[in-house]
């Protein structure tokens, strides 16, 4: 499975994977997965419950080790490169109670380690606090979140809150951006404006995007590449190459139907239930 760069630098790779496999308490998860994300690429990787969707990006961020074959993220091994990913896991909705602000927020993606203001600020630290502001202003804005980001999180909406932790992820400058699941539990309008927001991200931020979904509906026409993970192996390309009934009864092994509505969604039907690994917290509550 390969995914080309399409960004200006072609020399250049986000992440890259080469006869990937990974076991869980014995049981392969997936095996001899290939695959290279381009500078500046939005990708989704794509598939049933229990295929391994987030245990790829577990292995991409270097929180789990492969069993065989190579990962590299940024040219560097994973452990080395995570000062250079933004870093978004499942989305769990704020309580109404929750006071901190949107922008204090974002802003605990940069100082979460110091919370707070020194007594006292040398010159080097006021530079550096002015720099944080400005970054956080920017990126506020990048996300459309300027207007309600000195709110409590917990009086904002679900697409509001999304778009902040998209913010928070952000504000550090990643080049390569992962997110698990960042639509679920969000409306369908909300879905079509965070996929295109992180479709403008890619552009204006040069940053990789790679983002687990379980419905590539609110994604397809922003996507430049689909990964599809199912029966413990992945196919990649474009959208209307990949989501095919050959394609992915090629990749589970038996015959999948994907069907066009009225309204151009694509529906697949007949997709077997991925066996689950109950020792991974996603695959054992169905959330992979």
């Amino acid at each position: 499975m390969t995914i080309t760069a399409l960004g200006p630098d072609r020399a250049t790779t986000a992440a890259q994977l080469v006869g990937a496999s990974v076991r869980l308490a014995g049981k392969r998860i997936f095996a001899d997965v290939a695959l290279t994300v381009g500078r500046g690429q939005f990708v989704a990787v794509l598939g049933p419950n229990g295929a391994g969707k987030s245990t790829l990006m577990r292995a991409i961020l270097g929180l789990l080790p492969l069993d065989s074959g190579s990962v590299t993220v940024l040219g560097r091994p994973p452990a080395q490169a995570r000062a250079a990913i933004g870093y978004l896991p499942q989305r769990h909705s704020f309580d109404s109670s929750t006071r901190i602000r949107g922008i204090d927020l974002v802003r605990l993606g940069l100082d979460g380690t110091r919370w707070g203001i020194p007594v006292a600020l040398t010159a080097g630290a006021r530079h550096r606090r002015k720099a944080e502001s400005e970054r956080i202003s920017q990126v506020l804005d990048t996300v459309g979140a300027t207007a309600y980001a000195d709110r409590a999180i917990g009086e904002l909406s679900g697409g509001e809150q999304q778009r902040l932790l998209i913010a928070q992820a952000l504000v550090r400058s990643p080049e390569l951006l992962i997110l698990d699941e960042p639509l679920d539990s969000l409306d369908l309008p909300n879905q079509a404006s965070v996929a295109e927001l992180l479709r403008r991200i890619c552009t204006s931020e040069y940053v990789s995007v790679l983002l687990v979904a379980h419905d590539v509906n609110p994604l397809a026409g922003y996507l430049d590449q689909v990964i599809y993970m199912a029966g413990g192996h992945a196919t990649s390309g474009p959208v209307d190459q990949v989501i095919t009934s050959a394609k992915l009864s090629e990749l589970y092994g038996t015959p999948i139907e994907v069907l066009k509505t009225a309204d151009g969604r694509l529906v697949v039907v007949g997709q077997p239930e991925a066996p689950h690994y109950h020792g991974d917290r996603h695959e054992h509550d169905g959330h992979d």
